[in-house]
């Protein structure tokens, strides 16, 4: 069963700089299946490295070539599989356990510019002021334009302590600014936990790293010790981009029976069509006693709001996905990114790997999330006046060749077309003069949404959306009396 958690494990999304995403890795290359070669689009390949080695206007050493060509192939497949050379290889391993150094960001390309995707909480781009949606056009003074997104992720990278210039342009704003950014070695705390009031209590995951487990268990024993008799508790996914598979069980397992089936995934290869269920062999990955053996009891049955955004990803959409279809919990807040996919890395050298989309992951009631994501119980806005900073992210249905939903329609499509222009504007409208919402805070208006539930208030949502990807959550008990811009929460789970 190791074997197989290892060889599954990796559900992170995206290209981080700074930050990458915590990921497993198989020590053993796997064995690819026997086919027949297609001989002539390998000789025409062949003819095409023997054309540029001999008329390019320059020599081109061999391994540029045939790593370039791995590469290229590898990433055509769809945005999440990807050709780990040398260098890569050694900084995915170095960044498994979430300590790096760097500036902070998650980061995509749009336009050949760097786009920030989010930064990462307490870190130095964070502290800035960068945002997402926020576009790097220079590091250093060096114009992005060109520049692959692996080599403007290399440019922000450094020593502890170094400093890189960061020329930004933010949509809306009169003109780019230069901004310093201290790099640093940034470990992520991967749990984070408070009392928002007395019997209230919240627990924010900001990403699934081989520690969150350890570090769930300590926080939630020490709100119990500040509270025996917690009447609600929130568990904040928002903008959590995943990380490693047996720590999205784990978390899962903590508020479930403990033989529930948490996810299952579908791919070629028999290893990849496996059931995972909320028991110690599915989570714990590390010898020693079991994270969650000394939970408080109450934990399984406490009352639950599960926020998430359009940030939120992989792990944290099999969590979602699994308290929503036990009833487990009400899953409150934006339409989720809707990465599907669990990729697994497959060494080539011991220097060099790929890492490759090997299955679709399903929640217990079966359904494929990918490129659809978890739709909330309740869809809350970000802000009071609408979704802010969260309307100009991007989501999985937006990258080009991303994998399909085979319960959706062939073409891959996920939704009508959206008047993007019109939802940056209105976005930016709310921005121009605002930080981000400071998740957990005072002000966290989707948090006082979740405690307004427990305490049966009512509950402001969002407004319906006629682009919204379907299918639409089940109705909420009570809910065909209330009006549509407000439900009233109630203390329990429905």
């Amino acid at each position: 069963m190791s074997n197989k958690l290892k060889n599954i494990g990796l559900i992170g999304i995206g290209m981080v700089a700074g930050v990458a995403a915590s990921l497993q890795f198989s020590a053993h290359a796997q064995k690819g299946a026997e086919a027949p070669l297609p001989l002539d689009e390998l000789r025409q390949l062949a003819d095409v490295y023997a054309l540029i080695k001999s008329d390019y206007v320059e020599p081109v050493q061999d391994k540029k070539l045939l790593s370039e060509a791995i590469a290229g192939m590898v990433a055509s497949l769809d945005p999440h599989s990807v050709y780990l050379d040398e260098k890569d290889f050694a900084e995915m391993r170095e960044t498994v356990e979430g300590k790096f150094v760097g500036i902070g960001v998650e980061v995509g390309m749009e336009d050949g510019y760097v786009k920030i995707v989010s930064p990462i909480e307490d870190t130095p781009a964070f502290r800035a002021g960068i945002r997402a949606g926020d576009l790097i056009t220079r590091i250093d003074n060096v114009p992005i334009k060109g520049l692959s997104l692996d080599e403007a992720i290399k440019r922000m990278r450094g020593e502890p302590h170094s400093k890189v210039m960061l020329t930004i342009a933010r949509r809306g704003a009169d003109a780019p600014w230069v901004v310093p950014v201290e790099r640093e070695e940034i470990k992520v705390a991967s749990v984070k936990a408070k009392m928002v009031e007395p019997g209230y209590a919240w627990l924010r995951i900001n990403q699934f790293q081989e520690e969150t487990l350890d570090e769930l268990a300590d926080k939630v024993k020490g709100l119990y010790a500040q509270n025996p008799n917690i009447k609600g508790l929130v568990l904040d996914l928002r903008n959590d981009p995943g990380g490693l598979l047996p720590s999205a069980i784990g978390v899962s397992a903590a508020f479930l029976p403990q033989n529930d089936a948490i996810v299952s995934t579908k791919g070629q290869l028999a290893e990849s069509n496996a059931t995972f269920y909320g028991r110690r062999e599915f989570y714990a990955t590390r010898p020693g006693a079991d994270p969650l053996a000394k939970l408080p009891s109450a934990l399984k049955t406490v009352p639950m709001v599960v926020l998430v955004n359009t940030g939120s990803a992989s792990a944290s959409e099999i969590v979602a996905g699994a308290l929503q279809d036990y009833k487990r919990a009400i899953v409150m807040g934006s339409q989720t990114f809707g990465k599907g996919s669990v990729q697994t890395l497959r060494q080539l050298t011991p220097d060099t790997a790929v890492k490759l989309t090997t299955a679709r992951y399903y929640t217990p009631k079966g359904r494929s999330i990918q490129a659809l994501g978890i739709v909330p119980d309740l869809k809350v806005d970000e802000t009071p006046e609408g979704d802010g900073l969260n309307a100009l992210q991007v989501r999985e249905a937006d990258l080009d060749h991303h994998l399909s939903n085979e319960g959706l329609a062939k073409d891959g499509s996920t939704s009508a077309k959206r008047d993007e222009l019109e939802e940056e504007q209105r976005a930016l409208s709310i921005l121009k003069n605002s930080r981000p919402p400071e998740f957990g805070g005072k002000d966290d208006f989707q948090l006082t949404q979740a405690i307004n539930h427990f305490k049966g208030l009512p509950v402001r949502l969002a407004k319906a959306d006629p682009n919204e990807d379907k299918p639409a959550p089940a109705k909420l008990p009570g809910d065909e009396q209330k009006p549509p811009e407000q439900v009233k929460g109630g203390g329990g789970n429905k």
